[in-house]
């Protein structure tokens, strides 16, 4: 199997090319060091940390719910984890028809004189923002980040201060960022909660996971080949992403991905001393997470229309925010909702007005609140609008 495995590797290298990996890091991509039986262990009931990792977070992507922390808040180089935000504003622009993924960019010569981890891109060379992405995502490439930074905001220094506004705006209290893709620098630094924070808005974009779950492709119309650093993708089943980095100063780093049974969960694993470590830790939190919780969608409490004081109608429908509930696996109770309303409101109702909520509980304990919003707007009734009404009244009656 190994010789088979070695023979498949050197026909790939010959016939895509170069095949890119993070410089800093170990260059292999076969044979894994970890044996293949450790990928199918079965999941402690508790987690019991056994990682020289500096810090470590496990968080549920739907309810932002932390299910494992330590040190989480603790300032640390991340390394290439930091493109998680590059890649952040990258989706945003696409998503928001700022950029286009056919776009060509014409590559300069600053961002192809990145060290480290890149894909070698040429001075005045034109590539495609999805392959610059698919570069900046798979592998992990500096010159990639920075072409795509230079893009967007036409300089890296604009980029990266677009990059700090996102971090606070997304409530992240404990990062600071001084380029786009990790390179060590004084006063560069975030924390494994923050990082969860970034990968979970990363996650909303869909199209990324087209990216992250990539294990091994091409760019330049196939003569250069990429293999994914992140050896999830390749072994951990429902594994979707995100990013792996390593420097000499932040060792080995992970922000790590996976569904299963319609669970999304965020393994962040900082500081750890060996790559090794770093993903047998991701697996062990995220093994404890899908053995130990899930994720439901529970069915709303019917709601009666709402009164409305001084409309055009008398009362509007009310719609539930829909939200989903986590909840430890093997519970004997179910959640229960009950629904707190306003007893009136008054016109003009706008659509999606807020009115009240309904909380969800579990053995009393408050899981989470779901908003309740009009269904459908209401105007305020007028004059004109009286003597429309009593003339059409007497019209049909």
């Amino acid at each position: 199997m190994r010789k088979l495995i070695c023979i498949f590797l050197a026909l790939f290298i010959l016939g895509v090319g170069t095949l890119a990996v993070q410089a800093t890091e170990t260059a292999k991509v076969y044979p894994y060091d970890l044996p293949a039986s450790y990928w199918y262990l079965p999941a402690a009931a508790e987690y019991v940390n056994q990682s020289d990792a500096k810090s470590l977070l496990l968080m549920e992507y739907s309810t932002g719910k932390v299910l494992y922390a330590e040190n989480e808040y603790d300032h640390l180089p991340i390394a290439s984890v930091t493109k998680i935000i590059s890649t952040l504003l990258v989706m945003e622009a696409v998503d928001a028809g700022k950029i286009s993924l056919s776009d060509k960019v014409t590559v300069s010569e600053y961002a192809a004189s990145m060290g480290g981890s890149q894909v070698f891109l040429e001075p005045g060379e034109e590539v495609t923002v999805d392959d610059l992405l698919k570069s900046l995502v798979v592998v992990s490439a500096n010159d990639a980040t920075v072409a795509l930074g230079e893009y967007i905001c036409g300089s890296e220094a604009a980029f990266v201060q677009a990059m700090n506004q996102r971090a606070k705006e997304l409530g992240c209290e404990n990062s600071n960022f001084v380029n786009t893709n990790g390179l060590p620098a004084e006063n560069h630094y975030s924390c494994a909660y923050d990082v969860a924070l970034v990968t979970k808005e990363l996650m909303k974009h869909t199209k990324i996971f087209d990216y992250t779950k990539i294990w091994m492709d091409t760019i330049r119309n196939g003569a250069f080949g990429l293999a994914n650093t992140n050896k999830l993708i390749r072994f951990y089943k429902g594994a979707t992403g995100m990013k792996t980095g390593f420097t000499d100063e932040a060792k080995y780093c992970l922000s790590g991905t996976a569904e299963r049974n319609g669970m999304q969960l965020i393994a962040v694993v900082l500081g750890a001393s060996t790559s090794d470590i770093r993903f047998s830790t991701a697996k062990s939190l995220l093994d404890y997470g899908f053995a130990n919780y899930t994720v439901t969608q529970p069915q709303p409490p019917q709601l009666e229309p709402i009164t409305v004081k001084k409309g055009v109608e008398t009362c509007v429908e009310l719609k539930v925010e829909p939200l989903s509930l986590l909840t430890e696996k093997g519970s004997k109770e179910q959640p229960q909702a009950k629904a707190f309303i306003k007893d009136y409101i008054e016109a003009p109702v706008a659509p999606d007005q807020e009115v009240g909520y309904v909380a969800y509980y579990l053995n009393g304990t408050e899981l989470a609140r779901a908003k309740v919003t009009a269904a459908k707007e209401v105007k305020k009734v007028t004059y004109g609008s009286l003597l429309k009404d009593m003339f059409m009244a007497l019209l049909f009656k």
